[in-house]
């Protein structure tokens, strides 16, 4: 998914902050700093899970890293801050649909307050209709397994004057 992402033309990952929403262990965290991200964080509610992701990045080393700057958050992933400068959201069925409108409500008062370049990777979709429902987010790709999702700025301005 990531390697379809960086096709994007002049998108450079070093430039992204990656955020796992509902991490878990940290497996995504640790497969994603095998490229080049700026930061990467992971953002679970359950204080169990984000303990064991917590020790479980700071074992890792691997030679493939690219990214050594790794944390993981414990907090509501639907309604957590989101950090400044560009973002690559990943989800992986983390939440319900309630959950999942919350979050992508909190993501669109985000990019309205900090316009820039916002993409959600959508793994296993199955609640894709989500997102495809939220205007300012357009389908960019996408198989059966994943859809990309890039946030459209002027579908913000336009929605907040239709004139």
């Amino acid at each position: 998914m990531i390697e379809a992402l960086a096709q994007v033309p002049g998108l450079n990952l070093a430039d992204f902050t990656f955020i796992d929403l509902g991490s878990g262990k940290g497996r995504t965290l640790l497969m994603a700093s095998d490229y080049p991200f700026r930061r990467i964080i992971g953002v679970e509610l359950l204080l169990s899970l984000h303990r064991i992701a917590e020790l479980n990045l700071a074992q890792y080393q691997r030679d493939s890293q690219r990214c050594s700057a790794l944390e993981s958050v414990c907090a509501d992933a639907p309604s957590s801050a989101l950090p400044a400068g560009p973002l690559l959201i990943y989800l992986f069925n983390p939440f319900g649909e309630e959950g999942l409108r919350r979050t992508i409500a909190n993501l669109k008062q985000n990019v309205e307050i900090n316009p820039r370049p916002v993409f959600v990777l959508y793994h296993n979709p199955q609640l894709e209709h989500v997102l495809t429902g939220a205007a300012f987010l357009k389908k960019i790709a996408g198989t059966h397994q994943y859809s990309i999702f890039k946030a459209d700025s002027k579908a913000l301005e336009r929605e907040a004057d239709p004139a």
